[in-house]
C-alpha cells in the first residue's frame, strides 16, 4: 500500500472518529464563525441553514446539535421537538429571544441548554464540551417522570419543581445530580462516582462544585436548610439523598 493511500484512509478514519455537531442557523456571518472554531477543536460541523433542511440532515450519527430558534420555513422549537421524538441527541439553542418563558419552552421541548445571542463563544465551546461528552443518565434510568418526595414533587421530563421552597425549573446539571442521587437514595455516593456518571471522566469540577449544588437542593427542598433531612454531605466520604 501506497504512503498515499495510508495517509488518506487515516484521514478517513479520524473524521469517522470526529463528533459530528449539526449547526442550524440562518444567519451567514455567525456560521462562518462557529463553522471554524469548531473544527478548530477537531468537531465535523454539518450546516443547515432552516428548519426544513434541518429535518432533512439529521440522523443517528449525530452527536450535537447547536438550534437557532428563529429559522426560516420551520422554527427552531418545531424541530426541536421532532428531534427529540426520535432522539436523545444533546440539542442546544441559541436565540435572540431570551425571557424565561422563552428559555422554559425551549426546555420542555427536550433542549438540554439554552444559550442567549449574542453569546461568548468560550462559553458556548464549555457548554458543547460538557454535554456532548456526558453519560447519557436520564435515558438509562429506571426511575419514572416524575418523583416525590416530603412536600416536593420533581417533574423529569419538564424539569418542573413544586418544592417546599416554591416552584422552580432545574437545570440540566441539576437534573442530572438530583436523578442520579435518587437512583442511590440512602447511599453515600462518592465524588469520583458523581464525576463520572454527571460530568464525564473528561471534566473535572472540584469538591465545592459539588457541594454548590447541594447547597441548591437544601434551598430548593428543605424546609430548614441548615438542618437538612434529604441532602446530606459526609466530609471526605461523598453525599447522600436520605429516605424513609
Amino acid at each position: 500500500m501506497s504512503e498515499i493511500s495510508e495517509i488518506a484512509i487515516f484521514a478517513c478514519h479520524y473524521q469517522e472518529l470526529m463528533k459530528k455537531i449539526l449547526l442550524v442557523e440562518d444567519e451567514e456571518s455567525l456560521i462562518n464563525v462557529l463553522e471554524l472554531n469548531l473544527e478548530l477543536e477537531n468537531y465535523q460541523v454539518i450546516i443547515a441553514r432552516d428548519g426544513q433542511e434541518a429535518m432533512a440532515t439529521f440522523n443517528d450519527e449525530i452527536d450535537l446539535v447547536i438550534l437557532d430558534v428563529m429559522l426560516p420555513k420551520i422554527n427552531g422549537f418545531d424541530v426541536c421537538r421532532e428531534i427529540r421524538k426520535k432522539s436523545k441527541v444533546p440539542i442546544i439553542i441559541t436565540s435572540a429571544k431570551g425571557t424565561s418563558t422563552d428559555r422554559i419552552t425551549g426546555l420542555k421541548l427536550g433542549a438540554d441548554d439554552y444559550l442567549v445571542k449574542p453569546f461568548n463563544l468560550e462559553e458556548l465551546l464549555l457548554r458543547i464540551g460538557n454535554l456532548i461528552d456526558r453519560p447519557r443518565i436520564l435515558e438509562t434510568s429506571d426511575i419514572s417522570e416524575s418523583y416525590t418526595f416530603g412536600n416536593n414533587k420533581v417533574n423529569f421530563k419538564t424539569y418542573e419543581v413544586d418544592g417546599t421552597n416554591g416552584s422552580i425549573i432545574l437545570s440540566k446539571r441539576e437534573l442530572e445530580l438530583l436523578k442520579f442521587l435518587i437512583e442511590r437514595k440512602n447511599e453515600v455516593v462518592s465524588r469520583d462516582e458523581i464525576l463520572d456518571r454527571v460530568w464525564g471522566e473528561n471534566n473535572f469540577p472540584t469538591s465545592r462544585t459539588i457541594d454548590n449544588y447541594i447547597l441548591n437542593f437544601r434551598k430548593y427542598f428543605e424546609e430548614d436548610p441548615r438542618n437538612p433531612e434529604y441532602f446530606k454531605s459526609l466530609r471526605g466520604v461523598g453525599y447522600k439523598f436520605s429516605i424513609k
